[in-house]
């Protein structure tokens, strides 16, 4: 993978590139970013732009014999280590190394989740064991085959729990040229001993801007779905593709989030009862599962915007134009416990169609209790159109 390849990050992509060329590359770094960052990918990219035969200013080659590999996971001076669910005490990383090729080379911001569906492990709890522990030391004790450095890139380091003490020694006093790369998601839970022997590389949250032109480019989505779909992401890519279900979902349902709300708001503030069965029928029951959980996260987040318009705290407020108008609007003709009341109900929808509830049945029961909160308790003066 180049670094090309990655969505944002442009600066910490540059301060990599001048660690190499400055020569100033720590044996054990840790890459701290929340899911979806890209934090796994930067890694990989990295250990790609170390060992590339023709580093560029700015990138690696792409087309020497060590990118090629890389690009397809296959240099024998690459390693993975990650959480799994092991059937036997005695498994190790390398027994799931054809699955983790094929979901890495699909997706590199994939999440646990992600992992664990894959695998089709919905119950049993990921760790990285005694057992790949030892595999490791082993592995690593060797000598290179042919690159500069040997790389472990170790995904999720906050599962390997006590028994990652095994690996300190080698992670203090590793063989020469060689690198560990720990790609982490949570730095509470790291084992504090290893924690303080690595090199902090701290990876941001993409911003809306990188989201939404990824998902153009990449996804082919118009420019308001692809706001829609960064706004609610919150700096995730791997929640954002989650949100749109998949490319053949998105394009059979071009629908609009905001016009999808507005419709369902009206059709519940004047409690017009052929208009909710309308939506239900022939508008949200419709689209697939997919994006009826991305619709909903939507409706939560745009209801807890008009909370803070609520408490006048537009500064927090980061909405597009057309957005920030509804909120506005629906912020000043309810009140506070009201629009609470509105989005501790879509929670609950989001929950349950989460755990497949029949989208008629859920929509039409938050339909009549939104007709209920926001009709007929007390409501403020004025039109009850949104």
């Amino acid at each position: 993978m180049q670094f090309k390849e990655i969505v944002g990050q442009d600066a910490l992509k540059k301060r990599l590139i001048q660690m190499v060329q400055n020569n100033r590359v720590s044996h054990a770094q840790l890459f701290l970013g929340l899911t979806g960052s890209g934090s796994l990918a930067l890694a990989v990219a990295y250990a790609q732009y170390l060992n590339c035969e023709d580093k560029q200013p700015d990138d690696s080659c792409g087309t020497c014999s060590s990118c090629r590999k890389f690009n397809k996971l296959i240099h024998p001076d690459l390693h993975f280590s990650y959480p799994f669910f092991a059937k036997k005490k005695d498994e190790t990383a390398m027994d799931y190394m054809e699955q983790w090729r094929s979901i890495f080379l699909e997706n590199p911001y994939l999440s646990l989740d992600n992992w664990r569906h894959h695998l089709g492990e919905e119950t049993k709890q990921a760790n990285i064991n005694i057992a790949e522990c030892h595999k490791i030391i082993k592995k690593l004790s060797m000598k290179s085959f042919e690159a500069d450095y040997k790389v472990l890139v170790m995904w999720l380091p906050e599962f390997l729990d006590k028994q990652g003490n095994a690996l300190l020694k080698l992670i203090e006093e590793p063989p020469a040229n060689t690198l560990f790369l720990l790609v982490s998601e949570n730095q509470d839970q790291i084992l504090t001993t290893i924690l303080s022997r690595t090199q902090l590389i701290k990876v941001n949250r993409l911003t809306e801007n990188e989201i939404k032109e990824y998902l153009i480019k990449s996804k082919g989505l118009n420019e308001e779905q692809a706001k829609q779909i960064a706004y609610i992401s919150d700096g995730n890519i791997q929640k954002a593709l989650n949100l749109i279900g998949g490319e053949k979902e998105t394009k059979e349902n071009k629908f609009n989030h905001l016009d999808l709300l507005k419709t369902w708001m009206n059709a519940c503030v004047t409690d017009n009862g052929l208009k909710i069965i309308d939506f239900v029928e022939n508008k949200i029951s419709k689209l697939g599962r997919e994006s009826q959980k991305s619709f909903l996260l939507y409706t939560i987040n745009m209801m807890r915007e008009a909370l803070l318009l609520k408490e006048n705290l537009t500064q927090l407020v980061f909405l597009p134009e057309l957005e920030t108008e509804f909120a506005e609007k629906f912020s000043t003709r309810y009140d506070y416990a009201q629009i609470e009341a509105v989005v501790a109900e879509f929670e609950k929808a989001s929950y349950h169609i989460e755990r497949n509830a029949n989208p008629k049945i859920l929509f039409l029961d938050v339909s009549l209790q939104i007709v209920f909160f926001l009709r007929y308790q007390t409501l403020p003066k004025g039109t009850q159109y949104i």
